[in-house]
């Protein structure tokens, strides 16, 4: 394996996947991989996030062919419903009316693709949370004070929005910010980026 190691492109615009990245302390660029992101048909939760991630993460290779490319995606499901960002305020209050009481999964999914070798690298990495019952009230006063019209699930679990929840399960927490640090740091480790 080569000395000079391909440089980083985050393929995402979101600040929240920005700001777990820069933890591990590489070098690194962003791009917006501007995908469609639908599901198919009768594709899983699981099967969604990684189809997105990997789209993502190939997207962005055909722009930056000499990089490796961190993609991912994340699907929240509970019971036969997703959960999307809701996109306004009142759509965050129905949202989380609904997940009042609930358990929902999180389905985290990382693609990385090498350059040298044109290999996929993927994971799914699932969190189980299960919210508080929640009155209206608490709902709309959350709401107006975190703003987590950009989040799945209507929750920043990484701020204010720890407060709506009972509990939480996974392998690593930063999965249900958006990315997986633990699962790519091993990835990143493996292709020989200098992490400790």
């Amino acid at each position: 394996m080569s000395d000079i190691l391909p440089p980083l492109v985050l393929g995402s615009s979101s600040r929240y996947r920005r700001e777990l990245l820069e933890r591990l302390r590489l070098p690194f660029t962003t791009a917006s991989p501007d995908i469609d992101e639908s599901c198919l048909g009768d594709e899983t939760p699981r099967a969604q996030a990684i189809r997105l991630a990997r789209r993502k993460a190939q997207a962005i290779a055909l722009r930056h062919p000499d990089s490796c490319i961190i993609g991912s995606d994340q699907v929240a499901w509970s019971g036969a419903r997703r959960y999307g960002k809701p996109g306004t305020r009142d759509a965050a209050i129905a949202q989380l009316l609904e997940l009042s009481g609930a358990k929902v999964t999180f389905d985290t999914a990382l693609c990385v693709i090498d350059p040298r070798s044109g290999t996929l690298h993927e994971a799914v990495v699932p969190t189980d949370v299960v919210f508080r019952t929640l009155s209206e009230r608490e709902i709309e006063r959350y709401v107006d004070l975190d703003d987590p019209v950009d989040c799945a699930g209507a929750a920043k679990s990484e701020s204010l929005g720890i407060a709506l929840l009972e509990r939480l399960s996974g392998d690593d927490p930063t999965a249900l910010v958006g990315l997986p640090l633990i699962e790519l740091s091993r990835m990143l480790r493996r292709l020989g980026y200098p992490l400790p």
